[in-house]
Parts: structure tokens; sequence; C-alpha cells
């Protein structure tokens, strides 16, 4: 920005000698042969400037001949074009930093907060989870322009060097929860340094681009350190509709008989094909279908005529029998005897964590990536089809895009999906802001790297035990039963006025997880497990809590 607004005084001051120039010799030959008044060039100069300067002409004032009255128009016309273009050129740009609010360089006086240094699109994401669970924060940032926005939109920054103990401690360190490093694995490994030299108690968690050097951000003194890449290569390949999907969906246990579980619907399957009505989940399996994953959005309650394609992922909460029950009827009824192919389009940490992934499962895969290095089986760029399909994107199941670029990313898509309508295409997107434009492109599906790492970050700061998965922003929670005392879940409507489920009460420490929602009436004291979205629980909490 600097360097143009100097390239823009210099044009600046061209056009004024430019045409100073042209103008003084234009007056001096038009009183030379027009009026016949021949005078020295400086004269002429001095009744120019005059001109421009809009003061007066002195006693050159009164022309006599047309020709030197239009050339005067002429002059006083481009005085004012240039006096109009110098207020744009100084004037403007003195009075918007003049007028520009400053971004402070201290926080106000907050206390059990969360500071992050610095700010970033997983930052942002880390800021909404913040912001949802009612916590404090502080961003320290050390661009000016970037603090200056972020402050002017309302979010509590500190313009500072997060490498700096004077900066952190104006963050308000020896107050703060915890400190997260979301910079370059260098810069990070610094602000540890500094951090815990500041205040040796507080917790710091690091992010990390390259898993190889989380080591030295745990020597410099850091509590944890994240690698949201090989948790998103794991999630990506876990959404592959093959037998890594359907055999290896884990669940979280909700008292010794209650189990929530997430599930795919196999191709071929006996659920495939027909609507949540249809299913009935909790007549014939006895099982609550808490939501369903569609096009990476998910929807809660299920809508009855909601209909469960091949790869709709439920969340279902029930006894663990019955749930296996269910997984046996969502599994497909032929089992391919051969293995599948899967191509991964990008070979960084999420590309090689989704390979390990796949490993494990009879999964066959390409790698194609744009490198020649170990693991890459076809080098080149994952635009050009004649590289993709040299990959067999022909004969390929699914393709994992891991790219690193958005833009490169969406390119990507088109081709696969050009070369391959059929293909189930998964996608790891760096901005949550192109998933929509992922899922246009023709993804299947599509996770974004910024909002597992916010929820990872979140989960990880706060050391959440009741969080099902940081990929799935979906919350098992522990409530007072609040307002829902005296009533039953039913009643209440709780499901349609939060968009979240009860699926136990907890009373005089038993969890009770087989209760009829129609006819269990809860008591004072009694406290609730809700699963739902960051959404829901807080609904919930405005509504029966609040």
């Amino acid at each position: 920005m600097s360097l143009w607004r100097s390239r823009r005084t210099g044009y600046y001051l061209g056009l004024v000698v430019v045409t100073t120039v042209i103008s003084t010799l234009l007056y001096n030959y038009g009183m030379a042969t027009w009026e016949n008044d021949p005078q020295p060039l400086y004269r002429s100069l001095e009744i120019v400037f005059q001109t421009y300067t809009t003061t007066g002409y002195g006693e050159d004032a009164g022309w006599a001949t047309p020709q030197m009255n239009l050339l005067m128009i002429a002059l006083q016309l481009t005085g004012i074009g240039l006096i109009l273009t110098g207020v744009d050129v100084f004037a403007v740009p003195w009075l918007r930093n003049a007028l520009a609010t400053t971004a402070p360089t201290a926080a106000p006086d907050v206390e059990d907060h969360v500071i992050l240094g610095e700010y970033t699109s997983r930052g942002e994401a880390f800021i909404e989870e913040l912001e949802s669970r009612g916590e404090e924060y502080v961003v320290v940032e050390s661009d000016e322009e970037t603090a200056r926005a972020l402050h002017e939109d309302e979010y509590r920054v500190v313009y500072g060097d997060p490498e700096s103990m004077a900066t952190l401690e104006n963050a308000g360190i020896e107050r703060a929860t915890a400190v997260v490093a979301d910079a370059a694995d260098d810069v990070n490994a610094s602000i540890v340094l500094s951090a815990r030299e500041a205040n040796p108690d507080v917790r710091i968690v690091t992010l990390v681009e390259d898993r190889r050097l989380g080591e030295y951000h745990r020597i410099a003194g850091a509590d944890e350190v994240l690698s949201p890449r090989q948790l998103l290569g794991e999630s990506v390949a876990h959404r592959v509709p093959t037998a890594v999907t359907t055999a290896v969906d884990e669940g979280i246990e909700i008292g010794d008989d209650l189990e929530l579980v997430e599930l795919s619907i196999a191709e071929g399957s006996d659920l495939a094909g027909r609507t949540a009505g249809e299913v009935r989940l909790r007549e014939r399996f006895g099982v609550d279908g808490i939501g369903a994953w569609v096009e990476g959005e998910f929807e809660s309650p299920i809508p009855p005529d909601r209909e469960l394609d091949a790869g709709t992922r439920l969340l279902v909460a029930g006894e663990p029998g019955r749930i296996d029950e269910l997984r046996a009827e969502a599994a497909s009824t032929v089992q391919p005897f051969s293995a599948q192919h899967v191509v991964i389009a990008g070979y960084g940490e999420a590309g090689a964590a989704a390979g390990d992934a796949l490993a494990e499962t009879n999964t066959r895969v390409t790698v194609l990536d744009s490198a020649d290095k170990a693991g890459v089986d076809v080098v080149g760029d994952a635009r050009d089809p004649d590289a993709v399909r040299e990959a067999g994107v022909d004969d390929a199941s699914a393709v994992i895009v891991t790219l690193d670029d958005d833009t490169t990313a969406v390119f990507a898509t088109l081709v696969v999906r050009d070369l391959n309508p059929s293909i189930d295409i998964v996608v790891r997107a760096n901005d949550a802001d192109n998933v929509r434009k992922l899922y246009r492109a023709g993804a299947d599906y599509v996770q974004s790297l910024a909002t597992v790492s916010g929820r990872m970050l979140a989960s990880t700061v706060f050391e959440d035990e009741d969080v099902l998965a940081v990929d799935r922003q979906i919350d098992v929670v522990k409530l007072p039963a609040g307002r829902l005392a005296g009533r039953t879940v039913v009643d209440a409507d709780v499901r349609s006025r939060t968009g979240g489920t009860v699926v136990a009460a907890v009373r005089n420490g038993e969890t009770i997880s087989e209760f009829d929602p129609a006819t269990f009436v809860f008591e004072e004291g009694d406290d609730v497990v809700l699963v739902g979205t960051d959404e829901s629980v807080r609904s919930f909490e405005a509504q029966f809590l609040a």
C-alpha cells in the first residue's frame, strides 16, 4: 500500500511539472502572438501559478483576443483539476490516517481468558467456539492493519508481537487461563518460551504444521501440541464409503447401557434409498435418531421425509446391542471381494494420514501429487485430466482431495466429477468459507481444516471429555434439568424447540437411559444428558436454564 501511495505522489508531481511547462509556453506564445505583448518566460510562469492558485492575474488581467481568453479558461480548469487531484493524493490519506481507529496495545481488565496469537482462519473458528461457550479471549496480532480491522469489528485484540513478553503482559497473561500459539511453527516455539516465562502456570497449547517439529514445542514448554492436518486426514478417510466407514464407527459411552454412535448408510444396504419415516429408528431398532449429516450440515431432528442416501451418516443413541442391529442393517448386503480403489490427490500431512487410515482396510490406494517423493504413485497436477486419469480415476470408487490451496481443490473437484460422474469425492477445505463452493463443484463431503482446528483447540484448552469428535461439532453435555422439572421431554417439546435430544436423565448420581420421553417426569435436582450442536446446547440453556 505504501509503495502505491509513493507512486501516486510521483505521478502527481510529474503531472504538475508537465502541465506547468506546457501552460507557461502556451501563455508566453499567446501574449506575444495574439496580444502583441511579448514577455519573459519567468513572467509567464508567474501568471500560470497565479491562475492555478486562484490568487489573481496582476497587471496582465483583461485580455483583448478571444484566443487568449479561451486559453485562460483552459488554464483555470487545469488549476482546479490539479487542486482536486492534490486533495485526493495528499489530504484524503492524511485525514483517513488521522481519523482511523487505532488498535489497542493493551487488553481491557479481563480475567480467566484465553490469549490467541496470532489471528488466522483457524483462530476465527476457535473464537467462535469460545464465544459459544461464553469464554473470554484476547487476540494478539502483530500486523497493525489486521489488528485495527479486528478492533473495528469488535474483536478483543491487542496490537503487538506475540513473541514479546511485554505484549503478552499487556494481554493479561498473568490472569489468563491459557495461551494458544497459532503462527508459524518456529514462531510458535518462541511464543511458548515467552509465555512460560511470563506465567509459569498458564496452560499453553500450540498448533503445528509439521508433526516432526511438535517435539520442540514440548521442549519449549507447551502443554499440548496439536496437528489438525493429521486428524483431518483421518477424518476424511472415514468419509470414504468403504469398509473403513462401515466397520470402524466407534462411539462414546453414556452410562453403562447407552452408547452414542455415528454410522454410515452403505450402498446396497436395507436402509439406503428409504426415508427416515420409513426406517422408523425407534420403533424398529429401539434407538434415538439424533440427527444426520447432509452435505456437511447437521440436521436435527431428522425430517421424516429425509431420504437416507448411500453415504448419509446418522448419529444415533441407544443400547450397544440395538445399535449393532442397526449397524448390520446399514451395512451393504453385498460385500465386495475385491479391494476397492481410492485415489488421494495431495500427499501432505493430511493426505498421508488418510492413506494410513485406508491402509488398515481392504482398499487399494493410488497417490497423486505434484512432487516426486516417497509414497507418491503418480507425479502430476490434480487439475490436469491426463494426470487424474493416470491415477486411475475411471475405476476408482472414491477420490480424497487434500490440497493446500482451496482454489486448486475446487478445480480438481470439477475435473474429477467430469471424468467420473459416479465417483465419491471427499475434500479437505482449508477455509470454511469455501465449503459451499466445493459442494457446488461436485464434492460429496467437505471437511474444513479451520473448523476442525477450532473445535480441536477448544476441546484441548478446556480438557473436554464430553465431545463426541472434534470434526463433528457435536456435544454430549450434562446440564441441570432446570425448568424441565415437573415436565416430560415430550410436553416441553425439547427437540423441536432446541434441536437437541435428551438421551438420558441423571437422578441421585444414577444415569437413567431407559426412559419414555412421553411419560418420564423430571424432578428438581435432576440432570439431563443432552446431545446436539453448540447452537442446540445454547438454545437449551437459554430456554430452560436462563
